[in-house]
């Protein structure tokens, strides 16, 4: 059996996190998100992987390489333009050679979802798993009598969907499905859909079966769901301490400490908590639960961070406070930065995607930085903020809308000043 993982689009509702590298590739727990598909598949004994690649592609193949590392065998093909998910899966009729497995390369998976996949092998041309949630709005609504599937609704209003089951974005297909997508027109939104291949295929009578999944299945859309799946996937780490902890450390729970990390006198760490390979940890430091760090990160004195994401490379200096944020890649917080997660008027959170203002459902939410942001010094940012790739913020800014990238924010003071009586 072989796999096809699709990972070639940017997922523009992350941005300005994917204006660097494709969402698949965003940190989750410690990995990219790519990272637990291709486990996932591993561990049902599918090594062959085709990669669709695209969007900062060098990303990816920077990452991974050959699979090796992971012990498996990965090999990739460009889809030079993104024309949608049948588009996709075409480049992969050269290289699969029987049946194959297809994953949405978003999504979050766990092994056992591909081995109730693998249970039906052979019973159907088709077959995908379903989930039922409690909005279908968002995703393709599947309509299923018995276990055939009977259509497919992309993105039905609510009160109009035939019911909660929906789509995935994991197949398992055999050969007939490229004999379909070669008929496949493109859609309204000016791409092929695979989902429209396999409503001609239960046009013509072929069999496609829907298996109703309960296993555990993440969909990472929005900036805020980066790190509700965080908090997710970190209950399930078991302690691995591999760098140092020096005396008069607290910790209560479990952590992943990387080689060559150290953990200085004083800090206190409430688990569950993820930190790289490299990084150096305090002294003073409260890191709190549902915290993730990748490498060659510095966490300066008495900084407090809670519930976030920070990327490889950034520095956090003293004296600092992120709370419920995300912050890509080689960022360097200034002393004194402040990051808002709580709204005056205790109201949900909002934060801007592609352009509409959108209800996080998050009573605590703070900020989402690109890679190479700069802070000054006591800088501060107000809840759902979002600052730009390469944007500098001054000394003593108070932030309280979005930062486009590459912008120097300096604030504008007016100071009195009087000669002393």
């Amino acid at each position: 059996m072989q796999a096809v993982i699709l990972t070639a689009g940017e997922g523009t509702r992350m941005r300005p996190l994917t204006l660097t590298r494709p969402k698949t590739m965003l940190p989750i727990a410690g990995k990219p998100i790519l990272q637990y598909n291709i486990e996932a598949l591993r561990e049902n004994g599918i090594k062959d992987i085709l990669m669709i690649t695209g969007y900062h592609e060098s990303k990816v193949k920077e990452y991974f390489n050959n699979g090796e590392n992971l012990n498996v065998n990965i090999r990739y093909h460009t889809q030079k333009e993104q024309l949608g998910t049948a588009n996709a899966i075409k480049y992969a009729q050269k290289h699969v050679k029987d049946d194959f497995i297809v994953l949405n390369g978003d999504i979050i998976t766990e092994p056992d979802t591909i081995t109730d996949l693998l249970s039906h092998y052979k019973e159907a041309d088709t077959t995908i798993i379903l989930r039922e949630v409690e909005d279908p709005s968002q995703f393709g609504v599947v309509k299923l009598e018995g276990d055939k599937v009977k259509d497919i609704i992309e993105k039905p209003p609510a009160h109009k969907a035939p019911g909660n089951l929906i789509n995935t974005g994991i197949y398992l297909f055999n050969h007939k499905i490229f004999h379909y997508i070669e008929k496949t027109k493109k859609s309204p939104r000016g791409e092929y859909e695979i989902t429209d291949s396999i409503k001609m295929q239960i046009k013509d009578g072929l069999t496609i079966k829907g298996i109703i999944s309960r296993r555990r299945w993440i969909d990472v859309g929005k900036p805020w769901e980066l790190l509700e799946a965080n908090e997710t996937l970190l209950k399930d780490i078991k302690e691995d301490i591999r760098g140092e902890i020096e005396d008069n450390v607290t910790i209560h729970g479990p952590i992943i400490l990387g080689e060559n990390s150290i953990i200085r006198s004083g800090t206190y760490i409430i688990g569950p908590v993820y930190i790289g390979k490299n990084c150096d940890i305090g002294p003073n430091s409260y890191i709190r639960a549902n915290t993730s760090i990748g490498d060659n990160v510095s966490i300066g004195n008495a900084v407090e961070i809670k519930n976030s994401i920070i990327m490889d490379k950034t520095n956090i200096n003293h004296l600092s406070y992120v709370g419920d944020s995300v912050i890509g890649e080689n960022c360097n917080l200034g002393a004194g930065t402040n990051i808002a997660n709580l709204r005056f008027d205790d109201n949900h959170v909002k934060m801007t995607i592609n352009g509409e203002k959108m209800d996080t459902g998050r009573r605590k939410m703070g900020a989402i930085f690109a890679d190479n942001v700069k802070t000054g010094v006591n800088s501060s940012f107000n809840p759902g903020i979002k600052v730009g790739v390469g944007s500098h913020i001054g000394p003593g800014s108070i932030i309280s809308h979005d930062i486009p990238s590459n912008r120097i924010v300096i604030a504008n003071q007016e100071h009195i000043i009087n000669k002393r009586v």
